[in-house]
């Protein structure tokens, strides 16, 4: 069982809806991965994320893909990349990374709550 934790402390993790509007390959990565550019709306804007999402997806079917992601965490450089945020997702039977996304169409920057 995970360590529990308080609901003040989940209301501290920003997740929000965003639409990818870039997405490239990262060949620099250590771990296979694709630099993501994804638009959370007019108050946070565009964020810049690195995923390990190659098993599942191709830089140029993500491309108006709604993902979640955490918003609020600092920068963190990858290899020559700088990572703004944290796409979400599951690990598969296989342990490959599949995108966590909205069931119904949701604005950017709608908030997990």
């Amino acid at each position: 069982m995970a360590d529990q934790i308080t609901f003040e402390d989940f209301m501290k993790v920003d997740i929000r809806v965003g639409t990818v509007v870039q997405a490239e390959p990262f060949p620099e990565a250590r771990k296979p991965a694709i630099k993501l550019w994804v638009d959370y709306g007019d108050e946070i804007g565009v964020k810049k994320s690195s995923a390990q999402i190659t098993v599942h997806y191709d830089p140029d079917t993500l491309i108006g893909k709604k993902v979640m992601g955490v918003v609020n965490f600092p920068p963190r450089q990858i290899g020559p990349f700088m990572s703004e945020a944290l796409v979400l997702g599951f690990y598969d039977a296989n342990q490959a990374i599949i995108l966590a996304v909205p069931d119904k169409d949701t604005p950017n920057g709608a908030r997990l709550c």
